[in-house]
């Protein structure tokens, strides 16, 4: 395995985690999100992946969706907010994040 197969199978671990932390923080449309995401080129991903991604998150009741007008004369977007199934879902998440960002350290000797 090279170093971008593993980047990648990281953030495919990641992913989900980070955006519905970002939803947590702000209601978000598609857009607005994949741009953030590109802030931080180890977390930036393609539409491709992003809108399934969001479309599972939807379907599993972590996030809702509405479709709001732009007040710039912009076509409508959907927005997407966390729910309370989500707020547990990331309080867990983040949980076992901590533990493995722990025992990595641990690993590592810090």
């Amino acid at each position: 395995m090279n170093i971008d197969d593993w980047k990648s199978q990281i953030k495919r671990g990641t992913l989900e985690f980070c955006i519905l932390l970002m939803i947590k923080q702000r209601t978000s449309y598609g857009y607005e999100i994949i741009s953030t995401l590109e802030e931080y080129p180890i977390l930036a991903a393609k539409e491709s992946t992003i809108y399934p991604l969001l479309r599972r998150l939807l379907k599993e009741e972590y996030i809702s969706s509405s479709w709001k007008e732009s007040s710039e004369g912009l076509p409508p977007r959907k927005y997407y907010s966390i729910t309370d199934k989500g707020l547990e879902y990331i309080s867990t998440m983040s949980d076992e994040w901590n533990n493995l960002l722990n025992a990595i350290s641990k690993i590592k000797g810090e």
